[in-house]
């Protein structure tokens, strides 16, 4: 085993209608293993910010990190990462986890071909009308429940706000497809997955942070202690 002084840190970059609290059981594992993780807020998560502040806010929590990052993107947060990442000296991998990235130009709204919605429809994305079908159908039900309760409404804005650098074109990179995801469907997944350049493949829904932590663990463990890594 690698010791832990030769690891990456691994910082954990939550999606949308979501808040650092969602990795608290995958943290758990990793810190268990010897893993230094870090975990931050993204302001759009119950504020009005868009893809360029979550991006700044990933930039500065990278900036406070000694040695070389593994960024862990999932969902939506793949679209700051990318941002950010772009201009990062430390980063050596990122991996998106069922997450977006989305290249120069694109937006979350434009890669599905929705329209951006006019000015008067409002600041926020409320949460989803079912989101433990949506997001956590194979989290334990309670456990789902308890979730579900700790989303915040998204800000409109990160939804619409296109990307101007795409860091996964420099910077190594690692998709992970959750193959029965019902928030991103894997067809459009895989989409997505050919910009990286490796996949893997986890069994389950949206959220294997809360699904199967042991599992997903001892996957970041090993695209972390890749040897470009």
């Amino acid at each position: 085993m690698t010791d832990g002084v030769s690891r990456p840190t691994l910082l954990l970059v939550h999606g949308a209608w979501h808040g650092a609290w969602c990795w608290e059981r995958l943290t758990s594992v990793l810190d268990a293993d010897g893993w230094r993780v870090r975990a931050i807020d993204l302001p759009s998560a119950g504020g009005r910010a868009g893809v360029q502040e979550d991006a700044q806010a990933v930039s500065e929590e990278l900036e406070l990190i000694d040695g070389p990052v593994v960024v862990v993107a999932h969902s939506y947060g793949g679209i700051p990462v990318s941002q950010a990442v772009a201009e990062a000296g430390n980063v050596s991998r990122v991996v998106y986890l069922a997450a977006f990235p989305l290249d120069v130009g694109e937006s979350l709204l434009g890669f599905h071909g929705a329209p951006v919605p006019p000015p008067d429809q409002g600041d926020f994305e409320a949460v989803p009308s079912d989101p433990v079908a949506l997001f956590y159908g194979d989290v334990p039900r309670s456990e789902a429940e308890e979730a579900a309760k700790r989303l915040v409404p998204q800000s409109a804005k990160s939804f619409s706000d296109v990307l101007t650098r795409a860091g996964w074109h420099t910077v190594p990179s690692t998709y992970i497809l959750c193959e029965d995801d019902q928030a991103l469907p894997a067809q459009s997944q895989q989409v997505l997955a050919a910009r990286a350049d490796e996949v893997h493949r986890i069994e389950g829904g949206h959220s294997p942070f809360l699904s199967k932590p042991v599992e997903l663990a001892a996957l970041l463990a090993k695209v972390a202690l890749r040897p470009e890594a």
